[in-house]
């Protein structure tokens, strides 16, 4: 699995992510829940590359594999707290939306290839 996009081509985009990120963990929500929201906000996406990332990162912060494993139906789980479920609500897509937030989403060929794995 590798990113579908090298940013090391894209500078504007890669500084717009980082611009991002460092926001984001500037905000003052606590590294789980970021690392809840980028994990969910994959499994929306249906991204392999950006959920095998972000569970690493998760569970390297002390993430259980029960809260990853049960992620995609958070509401039906009794383990994630109300101010967790608060920011996964807040990324319910609309109908038409799936996939659009997944900055390495952009290459078919990219997708062929990362189906083909050995």
């Amino acid at each position: 699995m590798k990113a579908r996009i090298d940013y090391t081509n894209v500078p504007e985009a890669l500084r717009g992510m980082y611009q991002l990120e460092h926001y984001i963990h500037n905000s003052g929500l606590e590294e789980s829940l970021v690392h809840l929201v980028k994990m969910r906000a994959s499994q929306i996406n249906g991204c392999a590359y950006c959920l095998d990332l972000h569970s690493k990162d998760a569970r390297a912060l002390g993430e259980t594999e029960q809260r990853l494993y049960v992620l995609d139906a958070w509401e039906e789980a009794p383990f994630y707290s109300e101010r967790e479920g608060a920011a996964l609500a807040r990324l319910t897509p609309s109908p038409g939306s799936r996939k659009a937030m997944c900055p390495t989403r952009s290459s078919s060929a990219h997708e062929r290839t990362s189906m083909n794995r050995s």
